[in-house]
């Protein structure tokens, strides 16, 4: 693999890892964070010179993604960054394999939802001096910082990826 694949590939790792940061502290995933994953799933398209049917599954999965997650938001049922996030790491996760990729996201989101919700009940929000973002969690109903368990389905999933292997042959 030569060295710009190289960068290019830490791309999403480090994308997902900022992502969960962000959403934990600010309970906001930036546009920029899916942006800097799709230009960067093209450039390392470009760069292996991935075959046009296998960039256009990809597409077509990150595109399907998008239409099912913004749906869910339509509905309130989930941040219009986590919506972004998903789609964005589906096209680097690609068709074969989608289905572990949400499967563990949604095991990852339920369990980060227990932590948050034992949190809440075991945690005295007002006896401790808890940081701004420590606090949002405490919320009673409030949003869960979902960032988090879509970074770790992603990266969970990553290391099998054909995308990945091919590069590091």
């Amino acid at each position: 693999m030569n060295s710009l694949a190289s960068v290019v590939l830490m791309v999403f790792p480090v994308a997902m890892a900022f992502a969960a940061a962000n959403d934990l502290l600010t309970m906001k995933i930036p546009n920029r964070i899916p942006m800097a994953l799709v230009s960067g799933f093209v450039v390392i398209a470009l760069l292996t010179r991935m075959p046009l049917d296998v960039f256009g599954m990809n597409l077509a999965v990150g595109f399907s993604i998008l239409a099912v997650t913004f749906s869910l938001f339509a509905f309130n049922l989930l941040g219009g960054g986590d919506a972004k996030l998903i789609a964005a790491g589906a096209l680097w996760i690609g068709a074969a394999h989608i289905i572990d990729y949400l499967l563990l996201t949604t095991i990852f989101g339920g369990a980060l939802c227990l932590a948050i919700l034992a949190y809440r009940r075991w945690v005295p929000a007002t006896a401790l001096a808890l940081p701004g973002w420590a606090h949002r969690l405490h919320t009673e109903k409030g949003p869960v910082p979902y960032g988090i368990a879509i970074a770790a389905g992603a990266l969970a999933v990553f290391p099998s990826t054909d995308l990945f292997l091919s590069l590091m042959s």
